[in-house]
């Protein structure tokens, strides 16, 4: 067994499954057979697992089709998170039946990206009702990031308002510490100031 990504143990036979319904529905219905076959094809399982997995067909007159892997958790925040007229169509089809299958997270992917709207159109007069409609809702995870920007709410306003921001500082930061890396941390500060200096 292993982890997925979607919270749930996979089976060693699940990637598989595919390929044994096929088999089966193709007339081959001898386990010990369909066993030689998928261990050529990288199973590393026991010839029981097999079995007791096919089985489940001999009372039905076919295998059906086996269900689809669900898309992992880290697949799905990835779409959320990117902007709509950007996703490639399979994905935002993909994305569109996970959402229709769970209102709360279809009502969690519409605040994220009505707040990345607001952050790339520099909206920040809009941030009180964002926050007020977040509140009405049944999202905790929300409830705390809510929590966090109200307590410094005027310099996240600020900052979604304003055309300044800090990225050349950071620039600035991100090239101090690699310089430091390259001298594997011994860097004080008048070689540093001296590093500084040479490298501009």
């Amino acid at each position: 067994m292993t982890r997925n990504g979607t919270g749930r143990r996979t089976s060693v036979l699940e990637p598989f499954a595919p390929y044994l319904h096929q088999r089966w529905n193709e007339g081959c219905t001898n386990a010990t057979a369909l066993f030689a076959e998928i261990t050529v094809r990288g199973y590393r399982g026991g010839q029981t697992l097999v079995r007791q997995y096919l089985s489940q067909f001999r009372t039905t007159s076919c295998a059906p089709q086996p269900p689809r892997k669900p898309p992992s958790v880290r697949r799905v925040v990835g779409w959320i998170m990117t902007d709509p007229p950007t996703m490639d169509g399979t994905a935002q089809q993909k994305l569109d039946a996970v959402l229709a299958a769970s209102s709360h997270l279809a009502a969690l992917a519409n605040h994220v990206r009505s707040f990345a709207a607001m952050m790339c159109d520099r909206r920040g007069h809009e941030l009180e009702a964002w926050m007020t409609a977040v509140d009405a809702d049944d999202q905790p995870a929300l409830h705390s990031f809510v929590r966090g920007l109200r307590r410094d709410l005027d310099a996240v306003t600020a900052g979604l308002t304003l055309p300044w921001n800090s990225g050349i500082v950071e620039g600035h930061v991100n090239r101090l510490k690699m310089l430091k890396r390259q001298m594997f941390g011994r860097a004080k500060p008048d070689l540093l100031r001296k590093r500084v200096l040479l490298a501009d």
